[in-house]
Formats: structure tokens, C-alpha cells, sequence
């Protein structure tokens, strides 16, 4: 188990690296990495702050040395100044981060807590009124798009009925600022849950040693939760924690609809400005975590499945 664990985490490691070699080249295959620090109001455009803003780049050494320099300061948490607020990169993310984390886990347990028992009930009960409903749900939960779903609720839950606020995130843990953004982010992802886990439920309910498992007279509950669902836990797990990451690096329309002041706004706000230190920052972000949740899951496989550390 640790040699497959330590294998991961080396795969983890270079894709990493790669990732940091891709983010730092793309500002030199752009064209000069000086235009990017020169806006209306910032540095100015004289030969001499164009000399200064060289050096202070390390424009003037070798590319393989620029990013060796870049990476020490990205392992020391230096992410660079914002060129439109010219805060530290680093604070920004610290602040933005958690509101962005907290929205994500709270939109995976719904999702989770909604889409798998309904997978596994639209499978228990094949072909049946709940089945029906449970696709029907999966249907429209993958028919309509997220920042519409935040816009009706908005208008239904927050100016017509006045139940809930239409945005941002309230003082302390305000649990009724989380519904709607929380809910919105979720549907989807609990449509695409149901579909997995009742494809997968179905396929191992028709598999040989279930049906042996009910000849011997094992209880329904022990066939369903111990011999099936654990069969089939595996594609599930598979979106589980992609979804997660998902959420977090990928709830930008959500955070947009529901002026959410997370790190979907921030990166958008660092595209709009052209503030490409927070643009590399941010997306440094979204790589650790998506990296990070893929070991998650590879490491989730084997605990799972014992086959799978063993081979």
C-alpha cells in the first residue's frame, strides 16, 4: 500500500511541476511580460521603467532560470503584487479561498446527500413510479443551466416570497445565505450522481453472485448495501471528488449570479483587469486542488478496492 501511495504521489509531483512550467511559459509566449505590468495609471512606458521592470522580472537571464527563481518564490508563498489593487497575491487568496471552500463542500453534500440514494432507489426500484421521477430529476437537473436556476431563485425566493437573501455571503456562518448558492451548485452535480450510481447499481443487481447472494436467502438490505452498493461504489467515487474540486475551482457563474466574493470572482476580476500575478495565482490554486483530490480518490480506489493497490 505505501509503494502505491508513494507512486501517486510522485505522478502527483510532476504533474504539478508541468503545471507550473505551463503557467510560467504562457506569459512568455504572449509576447513581452513587461506590457502586462504597464496599464494606464501603473508603471509608465519610459525605457527607464521598462529597464527596471526587466530586471525586477528577470527578464534578463535565461528562461530555464526565470522559472527557477519564480518557483522559489512560489514555494515561499511570494505569489507576486497584484498589478490593479498592487496587494500581495498570497493575502488575496487567503482571503477569498475559504468563502470559495465553504460554498463547495456545502454544494458536495447536497449533491452527494441527494444524488446517490436517489440512484440507488431509481435502481432498487427499476422501472417503477420512483424511477421515473429519479431520471425525470437527472433530467431537468442537466437541462437547466446553473445561472438560470440562481436567477429564478432569486427572483422566487428573494423578491417575490423575501425568504431568503439574494446574495453574498453574510455575516459569520449565515446558513440562509448558503441555500440557494449552495443548492444552485449542487443540482447539477447531483443529476450526473443519480445517473452514475444507477447505471452502476444496475449493472452488479444483474451480476451473478447477487443473484447467488439472494438464492441463499441473504436480506434485501445486506444484498443492496453490503454486496451491491460497495460493487459499485467505484464510478461514483470516481466524480465524487472531481465534483468537489469542481466546485471549488469552478463555481465561477454561481459566485458571479450570487455576488459570492470567492475565487471564481477573484480570477475573473484578475482576467478583466489583465492582472496576470493573480491570474497565476489563482490558477496555481486550481491545479494543487484538483491534483490534490485526484490522490484523494486514486488513494480511496485501493481502500475500496483491494485489487487495485495490488496490482
Amino acid at each position: 500500500m505505501s509503494r502505491f501511495i508513494a507512486r501517486r504521489v510522485g505522478y502527483a509531483l510532476i504533474a504539478l511541476i508541468g503545471a507550473t512550467m505551463l503557467v510560467f511559459g504562457l506569459s512568455r509566449m504572449v509576447g513581452d511580460p513587461r506590457d502586462l505590468y504597464i496599464q494606464e495609471g501603473g508603471y509608465g512606458t519610459s525605457p527607464e521603467t521598462r529597464a527596471v521592470l526587466e530586471k525586477q522580472l528577470n527578464l534578463d537571464k535565461p528562461f530555464v532560470l526565470q522559472y527557477g527563481l519564480w518557483l522559489g518564490r512560489v514555494l515561499r508563498g511570494d505569489l507576486g503584487n497584484s498589478v490593479f489593487t498592487r496587494t500581495p497575491v498570497s493575502r488575496q487568496i487567503r482571503e477569498s479561498a475559504p468563502r470559495t471552500l465553504k460554498l463547495g463542500l456545502v454544494s458536495w453534500v447536497i449533491a452527494t446527500g441527494m444524488g446517490i440514494p436517489l440512484g440507488i432507489a431509481a435502481a432498487v426500484y427499476r422501472g417503477t413510479v420512483w424511477d421515473k421521477l429519479a431520471r425525470g430529476f437527472a433530467l431537468l437537473g442537466q437541462a437547466a443551466p446553473p445561472f438560470w436556476l440562481g436567477i429564478m431563485g432569486i427572483l422566487l425566493f428573494s423578491v417575490k416570497l423575501r425568504w431568503l437573501p439574494a446574495g453574498t455571503e453574510g455575516e459569520g456562518l449565515a446558513i440562509r445565505n448558503f441555500i440557494m448558492p449552495a443548492f444552485t451548485l449542487g443540482w447539477l452535480a447531483s443529476a450526473g450522481y443519480m445517473r452514475i450510481t444507477r447505471s452502476a447499481m444496475l449493472e452488479v443487481l444483474d451480476s451473478e453472485f447477487v443473484k447467488l447472494a439472494r438464492a441463499k436467502g441473504v436480506g434485501r438490505g445486506t444484498v443492496i448495501w453490503k454486496h451491491a452498493f460497495r460493487n459499485a461504489l467505484i464510478p461514483p467515487l470516481t466524480i465524487s471528488a472531481l465534483l468537489l474540486a469542481g466546485f471549488i475551482t469552478g463555481a465561477v457563474v454561481i459566485e458571479t449570479v450570487f455576488a459570492w466574493p470567492g475565487m471564481g470572482r477573484l480570477a475573473v476580476d484578475a482576467v478583466s483587469n489583465n492582472d496576470y500575478p493573480l491570474m497565476t495565482g489563482a490558477v496555481l490554486v486550481f491545479a494543487v486542488v484538483y491534483l490534490v483530490m485526484n490522490l484523494v480518490t486514486d488513494v480511496a480506489y485501493a481502500y475500496v478496492d483491494p485489487r487495485i493497490r495490488y496490482s
